[in-house]
């Protein structure tokens, strides 16, 4: 049995997805270009906060929230004209999340590199 290791599915994912600072996150966020979401369980969002102006997603929820045939499809939760911004704790599982939303077929979706531990340490807002 040949089994793909954790670390070389983000690798794979990381080579084809869009990775963005906090930085430039933040500034998408302010100029209203992105829907920023968080894709970390909801036990995370109770434990460390949430980030303002952020959308929450479980990550085992993503795809089937934004795909519109699906019965658990969120119609109007997001702006899909704008940049779909993901993050999770530490950028693993959006790294994932971003490959697996393109392969579905969005187009304009990036990840924030270092997720919300790197998010919590720049000047977004954390409530």
């Amino acid at each position: 049995m040949n089994i793909k290791s954790s670390h070389t599915l983000v690798a794979e994912a990381l080579r084809e997805i869009k990775t963005i600072s906090p930085e430039q996150a933040l500034k998408l966020s302010n100029e209203n270009k992105c829907s920023l979401i968080d894709i970390r369980e909801k036990g995370e969002l109770d434990k460390s906060g949430r980030v303002e102006n952020s959308h929450h997603i479980p990550r085992g929820m993503l795809e089937f929230w934004l795909d519109p045939e699906s019965p658990y499809f969120k119609n109007g939760k997001l702006d899909m004209e704008k940049e779909i911004v993901l993050f999770c704790a530490g950028g693993l599982r959006s790294a994932l999340a971003a490959k697996s939303l393109k392969e579905m077929g969005f187009e304009n979706v990036s990840h924030i590199e270092g997720g919300f531990a790197a998010i919590s340490q720049s000047d977004f807002k954390i409530v």
